[in-house]
This record gives structure tokens, sequence and C-alpha cells, in this order.
């Protein structure tokens, strides 16, 4: 047994795979270790680095206690009892985005970072579109996308990061130039003890931050200390907040444009876009290339995405709203809407309540479940519709729903009961809705 590893990768994957290639430029050789048999990315760690060692099924302390640094991916858990003892043993345990902040740490503050437990891949994606459209030289990653050390092969002027709580529990000196927290509801509780550690992980990115945007209408979203801040949230602005008012978008007193303008549906979108907006005026950007966005951003797939009208129903996938908060969310977004509301829900709740979904389904007309979890779903809507798969639930919905309603997929579930990701899904109700249309 090799004793003189000083760094040791755990979990492989895209991410792993992306500290290997950053240490290995940097003249160290790591040990990768991985719980999983057959890890993903084992071929092109043996293609691209056939001296690099690979331990699978599982972590060995005894390399772990003699490292004199560990990069853990964000999937695995920091209190995971081989890392948890080496942690106590003063040996530092650290994510890739803190390598990443480290190699950028004499730099003026460049990253926007951007976490929350809905919306992150849409703010993230509309502010790198916004810096775009100014003709800086940006990027994004992160959680989504491209890891955060791939990014450094650019010199850009921004890094737009997608920041998750898992990433952030292992973060501590990402000096951005702007963050946000866009709320804050319970997800992974199957990871955390309660909502206020979960919490804490993602407010962990406030210090790190020259300038913080907090959602004014989420509590949770609250700075814990004061920061150098601002708000952004549905009602009317007070002071520099951003808001709306008489269906416009403003930012204090200063009208910005109308919502009528504004492609994305929902009014979570509309929260959405006021961060964009926000963060992307601290970096100091003109507002006209926040507006020029805003009139014609459609959304990202699987996220309150049109899918088609067949016979005068439209049909919405959000089968990326894998939590409560999400789901919750995309309801209340639509509340506005004239016709009736048809909801597909179900799947896997990673040990989440569902109780907050019940105000919220008393706007829907009818609630169609399926998944592992699904009738604890059924169980807050009476007359609620069980089916065991997607064709089974749109077929129903597309037999209770007349022209001007709305038939919405938003599990409020993670997908892995049924199929291999929310991607997956997503996909699969599309085909579903097709299908439908050539009926």
């Amino acid at each position: 047994m090799q004793s003189n590893y000083t760094h040791i990768v755990l979990g492989l994957g895209a991410t792993g795979l992306s500290v290997v290639r950053y240490l290995v430029a940097q003249g160290i050789k790591p040990l990768v270790m991985d719980s999983r048999r057959n890890p993903p990315g084992e071929d092109v760690l043996a293609k691209e680095f056939s001296d690099i060692e690979l331990i699978t099924g599982g972590f060995d302390c005894r390399y772990l206690v003699q490292a004199k640094q560990i990069i853990i991916s964000p999937g695995i858990a920091v209190d995971t009892p081989e890392v948890k003892a080496a942690s106590d043993m003063g040996i530092e345990v650290i994510g890739d985005v803190e390598l990443f902040a480290r190699e950028i740490a004499d730099r003026k503050p460049c990253v926007i970072g951007i976490t929350g437990s809905n919306g992150k891949s849409t703010v993230t994606t509309l502010v790198y579109d916004m810096l775009k459209a100014a003709d800086l030289k940006v990027v994004m990653g992160g959680n989504i996308g491209i890891p955060a050390l791939d990014l450094l092969a650019v010199d850009a002027d921004y890094y737009v990061l997608e920041l998750s709580s898992f990433q952030l529990e292992t973060t501590f000196s990402l000096n951005c130039i702007a963050a946000t927290c866009l709320n804050i509801s319970e997800d992974h509780m199957d990871r955390y003890c309660s909502i206020n550690t979960y919490r804490e992980a993602k407010l962990n990115l406030y210090p790190q931050s020259k300038f913080v945007m907090y959602n004014r209408d989420d509590e949770l979203t609250f700075p814990l200390e004061p920061l150098n801040q601002n708000t952004f949230g549905l009602g009317v602005p007070e002071g520099d907040e951003w808001g709306l008012s008489d269906g416009k978008i403003f930012h204090g007193d200063s009208e910005i444009m109308n919502l009528n303008d504004v492609t994305l549906i929902g009014s979570h979108n509309h929260a959405n876009l006021l961060a964009a907006m926000a963060l992307v005026d601290a970096c100091g950007v003109d507002k006209a290339f926040a507006i020029e966005v805003a009139s014609s951003f459609k959304g990202l797939s699987h996220r309150c995405e049109l899918v088609a009208i067949v016979d005068g129903v439209t049909y919405i996938n959000d089968s990326k709203a894998t939590n409560v908060g999400a789901t919750v969310a995309a309801l209340q977004g639509l509340n506005t809407h004239l016709g009736e509301v048809f909801l597909i829900a179900g799947g896997d709740g990673k040990g989440a309540d569902f109780a907050p979904l019940t105000p919220a389904l008393e706007h829907v007309a009818k609630v169609i479940t399926l998944g592992k979890d699904g009738h604890k779903i059924a169980k807050l809507k009476a007359d609620s519709i069980s089916v065991s798969s997607m064709k089974e639930a749109v077929d129903q919905a597309a037999q209770l729903a007349f022209s001007g309603d709305i038939v919405l997929l938003s599990p409020a579930c993670a997908s892995l009961d049924m199929y291999k990701n929310f991607m997956a899904r997503g996909d699969d109700f599309k085909l579903c809705v097709e299908q439908l249309d050539g009926q």
C-alpha cells in the first residue's frame, strides 16, 4: 500500500475528473476513491491518466488519515464516517469549488454566485445571457453544466456559478462580486437533519460575497448578519429594492419594463428574472441588456416548459420540480390563470413533508399521481387519481381537461424511482403529449 498520497479525490464522475485534471496540472498525483463499484468516468480516467490509482467500492481510511487534503464530490456527505474520521484529525476536506476559489483569489471579484432550492439554473442562465448580451467574456458552470475547475480554461470577465447546498458545505473563500439565495424550501431531507442545517449550508455563500441580493418574500433567505445587501420580491419595491408594481418591473422608483413583454411563464419566474436583473445591475451592466434578454428568454427545458397546446389545452413540463417548494412555486405562478389546472405529481419524495403542498392544491382541479410516493400526495386532495405510468397520467388529464385549461407536470419529487433522471421523466411526458397530438 502506497501511503504517500497527499491529495485524495473522493467521488469520480464529471466533478472528480475535473479535480484530477486540475491537480495533475499542478504537478500533484492524487489517489481517487469512489464508493461505487463502477463509477461514471472510470473509463475516461484510465484513458487520460493511466498512472492514477482508483479504489472503488468504498473509502479506505488508511489512506484518508494520511492525506494533507481531501477533495470531496458534492454527492458525498461530509459526515460520512470515513471522511469525518479524517476531518477530526485535522485533515482539510474541501470541494472543487473551493479549489476554484483559491485559484482566482488574487483577481478582483469576478464570480456571480447563485443558490436556492429552486430556480438556480434559470437565474444562472439569465445572468449568463445578460452578460453575453453586454459583449462581456463570460462562462457558466458549477452545479449546472461544466464543473467549476474546467471553467479556468477561459480567462473570463465573469464566472457565473450555480451552487448547490452540497457544494457550499465545502466552499469557504469564494470572493463573489454578487450573490443570491433565491429561496429555501425543504429539499434533500434525506441528507440534512433539519431545514435549518440545509439553510445554513445555502447561506454560507453570503459571507463570501461583496454584494448580496436576497428574496424579501422568503424569510429563510434573509442574511444572518447585516451585509452589503438588497432585496427582490413580487411586491412594490421600497427604496432601492427590485419589485413589481402595476404589471411592471421596477428598480426603486425606476420603471424597467412591462411584464407583458416578458416571455417567461409564471410569477415564480418573474421573481427569478428580478434576481437576475439585480445581480447583473450590481456588476454595473446597463439595464438595456437585461431588458433585451428578458424579452426573448423562453426558459430552460423541464422548467415550466411549454410543450404543446392540444385541443386548446396547454401542457407544461416542469419535471425539474424535484421538491415540494418547486411545485408550490409553479402552482402559485399559475394562480391568475383563468382555466383549470390539472397536476401530475409524484416520484421519490426523498423524505420530504408534502403538507406544504396542501394550500396550493386548493386551486388545482384534479391531482393525478404516480411513482413511489405518489400516494402521499394523493391524500392531500380529495378524488385524486393514481396511475402507474406517465402515459396513463397524460391520457387521464387529456380526458378531463377542456380548452383553456393547463396540464402541468410538476412532480414535487425526484425521478429515480421510475427514471434515470428528471430529464428522462420530462422527455417521457413530452412524448406522451406528442402522441396525444397525433391522435
